[in-house]
């Protein structure tokens, strides 16, 4: 394959402009280092994330401008002169903190999160370290494989990164978003009952065709908190919830939880300030746990079993083409999708 020396690319200029601060710019093809790898990028997907540094609302560090987007899926066409985990012709997905290798998240990989902190995946090439790229699975074509660097890692890191999820236990997951739709097909594969929350009778019927063993539309049901305790076995709770929604959904995941059950705390969609009592947690002897993705151990972990239970993630039905990007930003912020919005770069 011919590589241009020239591309366009996308580049959050700043927080300040809202999407207008996403700019198509013309760059240099990045060099590889010793140990760096050059990808085709041919596919990128999106995270609430993307649209919150581009409106300026992120709470957490970035070094602007950077090229825009963290999730992206590709082909290897050149290698540095040191690499070994990769050979031109593999397929590969981004890891969305390049620094978090395996165990704990550090203070300093945090800083390593591409799309805020490093240059991102809305370009056609990108330069990657060899230990920032993880294969692919092999039953995902490019834009389904582009879905798994943020939200499905993240749900994977909820239910296997601290107490690990067995066959039999109850998962509740929060609304159609990619975090939680991806939990749902990790948990029923595992062999485990899951709750979903809706307020759509639409997005409910999706939900059950995923495998969700009961769906509670949250706007007809506002105390969903006891509803789903009252369906887990022997009314016990849950052993694992997906909490995305904040300071609007947390004081029904309490009740919901399971004594010894996980809250995993991802999102804060509907809020960041908590309007319960932290001593919550321990009334219901039940541990709140935050998370930042997961590292790429646990990816390569998560890749293997998309690939032995044939997991496809749950795409929106629109893939939009590279140069309409800021369209895929408006589409999302006008919460038109369903499942992962992806952007095709040719």
């Amino acid at each position: 394959m011919s590589v241009p020396s020239t591309q366009k690319q996308w580049v959050i200029t700043s927080g300040d402009k809202g999407f207008d601060g996403l700019q198509s710019q013309e760059a240099e093809v990045p060099k590889l280092g010793d140990h760096d790898v050059l990808v085709k990028l041919h596919a990128a997907s999106l995270n609430y994330r993307d649209l919150a540094i581009a409106k300026g609302i992120y709470p957490f560090p970035l070094d602007l401008p950077k090229v825009a987007a963290s999730d992206g899926a590709g082909e290897v066409v050149d290698v540095g002169p040191r690499v070994t985990l990769f050979k031109k012709g593999d397929k590969v997905v981004t890891l969305f903190n390049q620094g978090h290798q395996y165990g704990e998240l550090r203070p300093d990989t945090v800083g390593t999160a591409l799309g805020g902190m490093l240059e991102g995946t809305l370009r056609p090439y990108g330069a990657f370290h060899e230990t920032g790229l993880v294969k692919a699975p092999a039953n995902l074509n490019h834009v389904e494989a582009s879905t798994l660097s943020c939200a499905a890692l993240t749900s994977w890191n909820a239910l296997y990164g601290l107490k690990q999820l067995k066959p039999g236990e109850w998962v509740v997951v929060q609304g159609t978003g990619g975090v939680s739709l991806f939990a749902l097909q990790f948990a029923k594969a595992a062999g485990a009952k899951v709750i979903a929350t809706t307020s759509s009778a639409k997005k409910a019927e999706t939900l059950k065709k995923l495998g969700a063993d009961h769906v509670i539309n949250y706007r007809e049901d506002p105390n969903w908190g006891e509803t789903a305790r009252k369906l887990t076995a022997n009314g016990a709770g849950a052993d694992h919830i997906i909490e995305v929604g904040g300071e609007h959904t947390m004081s029904q995941s309490l009740k919901a939880v399971k004594f010894g059950g996980v809250i995993t705390l991802i999102g804060f969609l509907g809020g960041a300030k908590p309007k319960d009592n932290i001593l919550e947690a321990l009334n219901n002897i039940c541990t709140l746990r935050g998370i930042f993705v997961g590292s790429r151990e646990q990816m390569e972990d998560m890749c293997r079993a998309i690939e032995a239970n044939d997991i496809h993630p749950v795409v929106d039905e629109k893939v939009f083409p590279f140069e309409q990007a800021r369209e895929a930003y408006e589409y999302m912020w006008a919460q038109k999708h369903f499942g992962k919005l992806c952007i095709s770069i040719v």
